[in-house]
């Protein structure tokens, strides 16, 4: 993601994968914080677990907007428990419309049990076909790679995130193998 203030620094490095198979969700993050040509953290984590253990997000994008967007997730899914697609869909509505969400620059992944959502702030809610979704800049690579692996292996979800992660880290410069795996199911 190329930060289009030239007054900030350009800062880079985030592959999130989400995978649902078989009753289990998996995401995975990778650790890696690049400014410019340097990597200025290689373990940060990008993945946490709320409602309770219910749900899980990653995040791509700035951090300080990252956290402010899961304090609202977490706002929203106390007001609607267990309505994940509720919580999301409200979110997306509150990131679009407010003044101050509306200058946020991230992204987030976030998944039940038996769903997915890339949650963006131009107001997409948007459920993969195939149990598979990726967000940052390494998601492209860990994406294909997770559809290939879902499809073609007997691997099990974790498996299959850490796999295409391994792969994402293998071709994206933004992205390392120092991964935050958190599972339901």
């Amino acid at each position: 993601m190329v930060n289009p203030n030239p007054n900030f620094p350009d800062w880079h490095g985030t592959t999130i994968l989400a995978v649902r198979k078989d009753g289990r969700t998996v995401i995975a993050g990778d650790g890696q914080v690049s400014m410019g040509p340097t990597i200025v953290k290689g373990a940060a984590r990008k993945v946490r677990v709320l409602a309770g253990g219910k749900v899980l997000a990653g995040f791509a994008g700035a951090t300080a907007d990252a956290f402010t967007l899961i304090e609202r997730l977490e706002a929203k899914l106390e007001q609607y428990p267990d309505q994940l697609a509720r919580a999301c869909v409200d979110l997306a509505k509150d990131w679009r419309t407010d003044r101050y969400l509306r200058r946020l620059e991230a992204m987030l992944l976030v998944a039940d049990k038996s769903s997915i959502f890339t949650v963006t702030g131009v107001g997409d809610v948007l459920e993969p076909e195939h149990g598979v979704a990726a967000v940052g800049s390494g998601g492209n690579f860990a994406l294909a790679a997770g559809r290939a692996l879902l499809d073609h292996t007997g691997m099990d979800a974790e498996q299959i995130a850490r796999r295409a992660m391994a792969i994402a880290a293998d071709i994206c410069v933004y992205t390392n193998g120092n991964l935050t795996v958190e599972t339901l199911g």
